[in-house]
């Protein structure tokens, strides 16, 4: 009997329906596994397709392909250790999400899903078939239980396993970021080790996929709970890991503990991978974006550089007669700071144009938000005409709270692709532009240092489509805004409860009305990245027509 067993684990980037491409990157793991003298190479939950795959699963050509390229995998690896990739499974009209174990040429065993997720981002019930409780499947002499994802958010599966003869847990995972999930992670894993008894490595996936990032950070822990390894976050790494048998059972050997980033870190660390991975595997290679001089056009601008390097960005000031001599100076200012590209389109000729034709029909009539809201479409208009002239997509800037009250122009500075910011309030917009001031990390493509100039974070926000125009006109101030909001669309509270908890009841029920009214405009929103586990598009589904209110 063995008495050491060598797991390489490769946590890796798939790309969703790049099979073949998904299926090179499993065999080259494989090779690393190979040539350490691995037992075992394993790869993530559903690795084969990417993840999450949403109904493209549901194609029988689909998920015939994604088996079909497993097997070849397992013909192809046949002389060396085995290897364990997740994938789907067909029996009869049913399907599952399961991991594949190959070995001498065949998949030996299957391990089908039992949990399936069906809160947030998670739509597996509707997807997969619930594989029955199982037990372990043997590599050598050696007995392994692999709860799959969400099944290790549970006992019952972990523990059927370890009653059925599993000696470690091997998890494979599809789990996406959000604020602060490493510690839950670590919360439920440490449970299914003391209800077990067994060691435990959690292996997770990297890369961004829409709106979704997944953050890596695979780990393993000893009976007791005690952290054996740390890998990186956000990192692709393949790193072989070591148990060791002793009298008390297997345990993993000590390994390198990387750091975990704070919470800042890894939201910016999202936000840059989300965006150069949407582009990376869409096919775009470079960005636009309308600088405006404000603070969020800023963040969007330095997460995009980080993203994709200086030389893939452009950012364009499109002034009106109402565009600050300030804002001017600031657009210019941090689009140098971050060496990018910068042109300046003024919107006046057009704009003139738009209304001399439209003023037959307007006579009469007083300027109102229709006269604003034709500058912010005709920036729009611009900006579109520039991305399809020069094959840059176009980068919305709208954050969390304008998005979810619709302080924003749907055709005009909705227009766009991708929006990085999409789920990040205006309150932490302000620290997150004061935290990449301060920071500068390797994976990061742009300069160190300020490239965000002091004046854009300290000046009060503005839309600037009429004379002295300021945000606190329309809106409660931001930390209070962002306070209501954080409580009815994170927390889902009620208006009472804000009342309660200290807030105005005007302001509340004005927020809780715009919220309710700007649905629409979201639907037709760009994807953005997921930071929360309340992102306006899978983590909240609400019907666009409502007349729902609160009473309170």
């Amino acid at each position: 009997m063995s008495d050491r067993f060598r797991i390489t684990l490769a946590q890796l980037n798939p790309t969703v329906g790049d099979i073949e491409g998904n299926a090179l990157k499993a065999f080259t793991a494989w090779q690393a596994g190979r040539d350490a003298g691995a037992d075992l190479v394993a790869l993530p939950e559903m690795f084969i397709t990417g993840y999450q795959v949403q109904d493209l699963i549901e194609k029988p050509v689909f998920h015939q392909t994604a088996i079909a390229a497993i097997e070849a995998l397992a013909v192809q690896c046949a002389d060396g250790p085995a290897l364990a990739i997740g994938g789907p499974w067909l029996e009869g009209a049913s399907l599952y999400n399961a991991y594949h174990i190959c070995r001498g040429g065949r998949v030996v065993s299957r391990v089908l899903k039992h949990n399936l997720p069906n809160e947030t981002v998670f739509d597996e019930v509707r997807l997969y078939d619930s594989g029955a409780l199982g037990g372990p499947y043997a590599v050598g002499n050696t007995r392994i239980g692999s709860p799959i994802c969400e099944d290790a958010w549970h006992p019952e599966v972990s523990e059927t396993l370890a009653e059925t003869g599993a000696e470690f847990l091997l998890v494979p995972n599809g789990s996406p970021y959000y604020r602060n999930k490493l510690g839950t992670r670590f919360n439920h894993m440490v449970a299914r080790v003391i209800e077990t008894g067994l060691p435990l490595i959690y292996l997770n996936m990297v890369g961004g996929q829409d709106d979704q990032v997944f953050d890596g950070g695979s780990f393993g822990l000893n009976p007791g709970g005690a952290l054996a390894f740390q890998m990186s976050v956000f990192d692709e790494d393949v790193v072989h890991v070591d148990l060791a048998r002793t009298p008390e059972g297997w345990q993993i050997e000590t390994g390198a503990k990387e750091r975990i980033p704070d919470e800042w870190e890894q939201d910016y660390r999202a936000m840059v991978e989300s965006l150069r991975d949407y582009c990376g595997k869409t096919g775009f290679k470079k960005v636009l974006l309308g600088m405006s001089g404000g603070i969020d056009s800023a963040l969007v601008a330095t997460i995009a550089v980080d993203a994709l390097g200086p030389q893939n960005v452009r950012c364009v000031m499109l002034p009106s007669e109402y565009t600050s001599e300030h804002s001017l100076e600031d657009a210019k200012a941090a689009a140098l700071a971050l060496g990018c590209r910068y042109d300046y389109v003024p919107i006046s000729e057009g704009r003139d144009a738009i209304t001399a034709t439209l003023a037959p029909l307007f006579e009469d009539t007083k300027p109102d938000i229709t006269e604003e809201n034709i500058q912010s479409r005709l920036r729009g208009l611009l900006l579109m005409a520039m991305s399809n002239k020069f094959g840059e997509m176009l980068l919305t800037t709208g954050n969390k709270s304008e998005v979810a009250v619709g302080y924003a122009t749907i055709y005009g500075d909705m227009a766009g692709g991708y929006n990085p910011i999409k789920d990040l309030y205006k309150t932490r917009v302000f620290e997150q532009c004061r935290w990449r001031n301060a920071n500068h990390r390797d994976w990061m493509a742009g300069p160190e240092g300020e490239v965000i100039p002091a004046r854009i974070i300290s000046k009060p926000p503005s839309a600037e489509l009429r004379p002295d125009q300021k945000d606190s006109d329309s809106l409660p101030d931001y930390p209070v805004l962002d306070g209501i909001l954080d409580l009815l669309v994170d927390q889902d509270a009620s208006v009472s409860d804000c009342v309660a908890a200290g807030y105005d009841h005007a302001d509340v029920k004005q927020v809780e009305r715009l919220l309710y009214l700007s649905e629409y405009k979201r639907f037709q929103s760009a994807p953005g990245t997921r930071l929360t586990k309340r992102a306006f598009w899978l983590d909240r589904r609400y019907p666009i027509v409502n007349r729902w209110r609160d009473g309170g």
